[in-house]
């Protein structure tokens, strides 16, 4: 959604051209991928905002993290609060709102873990801080990790530059961090299960993940 340092048009802006007038119902960090709730009318928009504040929505996500996580799975209930800073970034806090990530490991990698993450609230950058809590921060990450690509030549041996490129191509150089999955109820009472297919540099970045750096 359109922000006071933005320039270029939101994606807001573009649904806006093409449907009217529209509310926000569920947003990302500007650089994860995945799904988007809008709503077209106020009516809409109040009956899907009720079921994130009661907590009766099922949102999953996927994530490449840093490291080797200890567990398998585990729950992180940690409360989260804006930082002493004032620079946008959350922190962990005990005076903070509270804040319940599940996590559970897909795949281990030599460098990288691929996560999946069910949050059952909605605190800005929830899974970005757990994670950094946790000690594996999400990959990519400029705010609670090292901001680094991942690199190819970081876990391929041998790995050579091919002629024509004169630096390294990143595997990723955003956020690795992927709205997956809603599940919620329209206003007819059906449960709808939303989803959304992981993007090119996700799955190419796996792919690559999977030849040159299994366990």
């Amino acid at each position: 959604i359109p922000d006071r340092t933005q320039s270029e048009p939101s994606l807001k802006d573009h649904l806006q051209d093409k449907y009217g007038h529209i509310f926000t119902v569920h947003r990302l960090d500007r650089e994860t991928s995945g799904l988007i709730l809008f709503a077209k009318t106020e009516a809409a928009h109040q009956h899907f905002s009720r079921q994130f504040e009661e907590r009766s929505t099922d949102k999953i996500y996927n994530g490449l993290v840093l490291g080797r996580p200890a567990l398998p799975e585990a729950v992180i209930d940690e409360p989260i609060k804006e930082h002493f800073s004032g620079d946008g970034r959350m922190m962990v806090h005990a005076q903070g709102k509270p804040a319940v990530t599940q996590y559970r490991l897909l795949e281990q990698f030599r460098l990288f873990a691929w996560m999946e993450f069910r949050i059952l609230t909605g605190r800005t950058h929830q899974i970005r801080v757990h994670m950094k809590h946790a000690g594996h921060s999400i990959a990519c990450d400029p705010l609670y990790g090292d901001g680094q690509p991942v690199l190819l030549s970081t876990f391929k041996k041998k790995f050579n530059l091919s002629k024509q490129d004169e630096e390294e191509k990143p595997l990723m150089g955003r956020l690795a961090l992927h709205a997956a999955s809603l599940g919620i109820t329209d206003q007819n009472g059906e449960r709808l299960q939303l989803e959304a297919p992981l993007p090119k540099d996700l799955k190419a970045m796996l792919q690559q993940l999977r030849k040159w750096s299994a366990i």
